[in-house]
């Protein structure tokens, strides 16, 4: 990747150096993981056309069809190999094969395994005439092949329906559909979305301002320029505007999208959106929602199942563990049945939840690099800063203001304590003090009530004494709140657990470890001593360490480690490990 641009300081190219450099590491397992994971259905090995089709032929010939051995031989074979089958069908027999198994099979099974013979670009042409026949429009199916799909397969998609429907897609797209919806479609039907890998970083800069201008930054929204830019910029230059934009906006493109479209335009631009972060993490949405809830949308199911399983379906499988806790092929058993579902595990090519991670060294490793990538980056913006030109003086006085005489003014309370940081708070309290004798926190509690007097009380504690408060509150009493104990303690760093002891023991005379060993036993009790002597190693990852460890812990368990820890463990134990993961 190259990049140009002038006019940059020497602090944003250092930055992009290094930026360039992570990501040139991950790039390196990405080609990894492209070598691995590929789709579940590749080349037969030994293949013979003429021998196919005269398996298919017999299992066809007679009274029933042998659907077992359809469905074997089809699901078995790359589709070029398919393609190869149907014309030596056709030379044997003089018959099209794609007519007789219409013929010999029904129901969805029929439709997977026709869908199954056809080549990708004439399954997309199909899918598209279907989307658009008849009296409704299958929004929903346009923008999922369209927004998907890239340039060339675009262009073999518009070839292909015109060799099978003699129209135009074009002119069939715009005559059912209208509006901006109308527009994006007819952008990328034509194809031409750059891919050049070349990024130029002003181009960046000036397609997120745009973007911004066009939508939160005016009143309405300009649709014409979220088209132009979604609609033709390439892959990698929209991931960095994506990340510039967040930097211009605070918040998402997708969010700045939701708020600003609507209706299937907006569907379909996140879509693309979608498409360009993690197309497998898209299909695995897609595939959840085919067979979330009552019935199954068997066309988004066959048509996600067909496209992706030569292409990406492993690492399909991979996002919809993440995301949905069970694997596709679970859902797949439990949502469809018979030959069909056979057909459907066939593609889908294993069970992650009953094998483990399949090639799980290279998914963990590559896991860890995404997540140091992702804390390095990591840039904090709280909404709580220092206040400007601050005098705890004239806030200490202001806040005894608040508290004098008959009722108290809470809303100059709140004005000043949210709008100070925390040491500021903690100088203001300092100040009321010595100024005027009094112990600030005590008068606050006096003078508020509830749910107030509990918030503003802990944003005028130290971290370390809110914690510490937190930890007493959790043990206290005749029951223990273990949540409460498992989200402070994974989510401190050493120097904030020291500090929290220390605010323990100042506070409440006694140790809080050794209070966590009354109030607690057993296993969770040992993982919370370990994580309250805040001993957790610090610092730069070292990758090929964590590659090691990941690899070590793979050789013993074949498994990922959250399946581990959600089969093997229960309870506060198991709560306490998925928090540190």
């Amino acid at each position: 990747m190259s990049v140009r641009s002038v006019g940059k300081d020497k602090t944003y190219w250092q930055r992009a150096a290094m930026q360039q450099e992570s990501f040139k590491q991950l790039l390196q397992f990405v080609f990894l993981m492209e070598a691995v994971f590929r789709g579940t259905i590749t080349d037969a090995a030994d293949f013979n056309a003429a021998a196919d089709a005269e398996a298919l032929y017999n299992a066809m010939k007679g009274f029933g069809s042998d659907k077992e051995a359809i469905l074997d031989l089809v699901t078995s074979r790359s589709n070029a190999q398919r393609q190869e089958v149907i014309t030596a069908y056709k030379s044997s027999y003089g018959k099209d094969l794609i007519d007789d198994l219409k013929y010999e099979l029904t129901g969805n099974f029929e439709r997977l395994i026709v869908s199954l013979m056809r080549s990708p670009a004439h399954h997309d042409a199909k899918e598209i005439h279907d989307a658009l026949k008849g009296a409704g429009t299958n929004e929903r199916c346009l923008i999922e092949v369209m927004a998907s799909r890239n340039n060339q397969q675009i262009h073999a998609m518009v070839e292909a329906y015109k060799e099978a429907y003699g129209r135009d897609m074009e002119e069939d797209v715009i005559r059912d559909t209208s509006g901006h919806f109308k527009k994006m479609l007819v952008v990328l039907l034509q194809g031409t979305r750059e891919e050049s890998g070349v990024v130029d970083a002003d181009l960046v800069e000036q397609d997120a301002q745009d973007l911004f201008a066009a939508g939160e930054e005016q009143w309405g929204t300009d649709e014409a320029k979220f088209i132009l830019i979604l609609g033709n910029r390439s892959v990698t230059h929209l991931m960095m505007v994506f990340d510039e934009y967040q930097k211009i906006a605070e918040k998402s493109i997708e969010d700045s999208i939701k708020s600003e479209l609507s209706g299937d335009f907006e569907r379909l631009m996140l879509a693309v959106v979608q498409g360009i972060r993690n197309v497998p993490m898209y299909f695995a949405n897609r595939l959840y929602k085919s067979m979330k809830g009552m019935g199954t949308a068997d066309n988004t199911l066959i048509r996600i199942m067909i496209c992706r399983s030569e292409i990406d379906m492993l690492d399909i499988r991979e996002c919809f563990r993440l995301l949905y806790e069970k694997s596709l092929y679970n859902m797949i058993k439990e949502d469809t049945s018979g030959d069909y579902k056979r057909t459907l595990l066939q593609l889908c090519g294993g069970d992650d939840d009953l094998a483990g991670e399949f090639f799980p060294q290279a998914a963990q490793i590559a896991y860890q690099m995404w997540e140091q990538s992702a804390v390095t980056n990591v840039k904090l913006r709280p909404t709580v800063t220092p206040a400007d030109a601050f005098d705890p003086a004239a806030d200490a006085q202001a806040l005894r203001k608040a508290m004098k005489g008959f009722g108290t003014d809470e809303d100059a309370i709140i004005d000043i304590v949210a709008r100070r940081s925390n040491a500021q708070r903690q100088e203001i309290r300092q100040t009321f003090k010595s100024q005027l004798g009094r112990d600030l926190i005590k008068d606050l509690k006096s003078e508020l009530s509830k749910n107030l007097e509990r918030l503003i009380i802990g944003l005028m504690l130290t971290p370390a004494e809110f914690d510490a408060k937190m930890m007493s509150k959790a043990i206290e009493g005749a029951g223990t709140d273990e949540h409460a104990l498992i989200e402070i303690l994974v989510s401190r760093s050493n120097d904030e657990i020291h500090a929290m002891n220390a605010a323990y023991q100042s506070a409440y005379r006694k140790s809080l470890e050794g209070d966590i060993q009354s109030d607690t036993s057993g296993h969770f009790c040992r993982i919370l001593v370990s994580l309250v002597q805040g001993a957790r190693e610090e610092g730069q990852a070292d990758l090929e360490r964590a590659a090691a460890d990941a690899q070590e812990f793979v050789r013993f368990t074949n498994k990922d480690i959250e399946l581990i820890i959600k089969k093997e463990m229960s309870g506060d134990v198991k709560n306490a490990f998925y928090a540190i993961g």
